[in-house]
């Protein structure tokens, strides 16, 4: 990876007890549906579009896992720093 894929990426891990689930996954999409280009979720060599709550939900990501969200544009920068930020505060519950 260089420098710049490493500002289009960020490592976050599930700290809520009820993990990632339907709820918490909404809020992410919600947030994901006003990027210009695409942001992703990757578990395990998994990737997913952040912005499907279906797809977000397909990981399973239980309190602990280990994420890594990345966008497709520099532009979406503060979105992806949002989505961080919101899954690191266990999405305010």
């Amino acid at each position: 990876m260089n420098k710049s894929d490493n500002r289009l990426s960020k490592s976050v891990t599930i700290t809520n007890d009820l993990g990632l689930h339907a709820r918490s996954a909404a809020q992410i999409a919600k947030l994901a549906q006003n990027v210009k280009s695409k942001v992703w979720i990757i578990k395990d060599r998994e990737k997913v579009d952040a912005a499907s709550i279906i797809d977000i939900l397909t990981l399973a990501c239980a309190k602990g896992s280990k994420l890594t969200l990345k966008i497709d544009d520099q532009s979406d920068l503060d979105i992806l720093n949002d989505i961080a930020q919101l899954i690191e505060s266990g999405f305010g519950e």
